[in-house]
């Protein structure tokens, strides 16, 4: 009876007794890593969807029952959201502070794929650029400590973004735009990104300026977009993830502009990166100046992925600190490096103390280290360079790592102006290179130096992301 009558105390004010703790995680790691403070809402009261009108196969009633939840749980000073079992159809998700969705045992959260039902546009940063667009399906701004937990699933229809995965002309000619507007400094509320043919995808989950983030427990299942992406957040947890999403960009966790951070006991089957640490593009990182840092990732696993570890391309903003340790990728995985890191002659930033010990994985149809000073993909032709501003990339140490086929142990291709430095490898190994060991321009300072070859590359063809 009491659990009836929460939802409409709440809705009147009456007051309600809440409190979110906080649990202070320590992480060892090469580097100073803060203690991380993540939010607990253990005791917290929780706030069913069906007391506030969710219905199964409604959608239009479900999505105003979580809103009304969520708004529930706020207001009692925090509080679980909790999806109860069974399949809840609905629109998009917008977080609270103090609020922990929670995904009971065999809970389906479906997400409609009609975009009007994302709409109004929010403040989102799609590859590094900031504008208006289609709302995340799961979207938190400004808010801190907030939580999706539990063992059920998140899973986003596909039918109608799939239809967008292709970038034709006119999705090219909004990022053009949107682009120019970056470097201009045009405020993010005035780059309208919602018409007709820009067609930019919404991300699953993206946390915007939000901190004390706990992710634990439940399982992904398709992505319009990049799956996890939090942007300029701090303190997150990644803990015992089942991430499956292989549709276009479909990276695994971006955390870009992010500071203190831990990745663990996750599963991640992705179309694109498992992991891609970034930091902004351009002139709009440069403006915000906020580097990633402090990034560890241990214990997990996964089963497909451009890359197993992915640093860039936008990085503009710095990355330094970035530790892995003990991930394995299984051995018929479908993947390029295990660890690539990729920048251009417009990013400027820098990369720095970059760990990678204790990694198994079969075959890669590249190599192990890739790192790359020239990757612009499709924006080599579609805009020019208006400011040159080379990355300097340094302290990137790999051991403990075995293989099966590659093409290369490393590959570093630097800039002659600024070569890449201190490259150190150790008990890096690969049952069978193809091509050479080690294929380097550009390098200073590489540890083993034995069999090191440099050569002239001809530039590959580059695919289009």
């Amino acid at each position: 009876m009491f659990r009836k009558l929460l939802p409409m105390l709440l809705l009147l004010s009456l007051p309600v007794f809440a409190s979110v703790k906080t649990e202070k995680i320590r992480v060892s790691a090469p580097f100073r890593m803060p203690v991380l403070n993540v939010p607990d809402f253990s005791n917290c009261p929780d706030f069913v969807i069906t007391d506030f009108g969710a219905v199964r196969n409604n959608q239009s009633a479900n999505s105003k029952a979580i809103a009304e939840a969520i708004n529930a749980a706020y207001k009692a000073g925090g509080g679980r959201v909790v999806i109860p079992e069974g399949e809840w159809l609905t629109g998009k998700l917008h977080f609270k502070s103090n609020v922990n969705l929670h995904l009971s045992k065999d809970a389906v959260l479906l997400f409609s794929d009609n975009p009007q039902d994302y709409l109004p546009a929010v403040p989102v940063s799609w590859e590094g650029l900031e504008c208006m667009n289609y709302s995340p399906l799961l979207y938190a701004y400004e808010c801190e400590n907030i939580a999706i937990t539990g063992e059920g699933k998140i899973k986003a229809r596909m039918e109608h973004w799939r239809k967008w995965f292709g970038r034709p002309q006119g999705h090219m000619n909004s990022l053009i735009r949107l682009y120019n507007l970056a470097h201009q400094n045009v405020p993010t509320a005035e780059r309208d990104m919602v018409n007709d043919t820009a067609n930019l995808r919404p991300h699953l989950i993206h946390f915007n300026r939000c901190e004390n983030i706990r992710l634990e427990g439940f399982s992904i299942e398709n992505s319009p977009f990049w799956t996890i992406h939090t942007y300029l957040c701090k303190n997150v947890l990644l803990r015992k993830l089942n991430v499956y999403a292989h549709g276009h960009n479909n990276d695994g966790y971006d955390p870009e502009m992010t500071q203190n951070v831990l990745v663990e006991h996750c599963v991640f089957d992705q179309g694109d990166d498992a992991i891609a640490v970034k930091s902004g593009r351009d002139h709009e990182a440069w403006r915000l100046a906020t580097p990633t840092r402090n990034v560890v990732i241990r214990n997990c696993e996964v089963k497909n992925g451009h890359q197993l570890l992915a640093i860039g391309s936008e990085l503009s903003g710095g990355i330094e600190n970035v530790y892995m340790t003990n991930c394995n990728v299984a051995p018929n995985a479908k993947m390029f490096h295990l660890v690539f890191i990729k920048t251009n002659e417009r990013r400027g930033g820098f990369v720095r103390n970059i760990v990678v010990e204790n990694v198994n994985a079969g075959n890669v149809s590249e190599g192990i280290l890739g790192i790359e000073t020239d990757v612009l993909y499709q924006w080599r032709t579609l805009m020019p360079t208006y400011d040159r501003v080379l990355t300097p990339v340094s302290k990137v140490r790999l051991q403990n790592i075995n293989a099966g086929k590659v093409k290369f142990i490393s590959r570093i291709l630097g800039e002659k102006e600024l070569p890449v430095k201190n490259v150190r490898m150790k008990n890096v190994n690969a049952k069978e290179v193809t091509e050479n060991k080690h294929i380097h321009q550009n390098v200073k300072i590489f540890s083993p130096k034995e069999n090191v070859m440099s050569v002239n590359i001809e530039k590959p063809t580059e695919p289009t992301y």
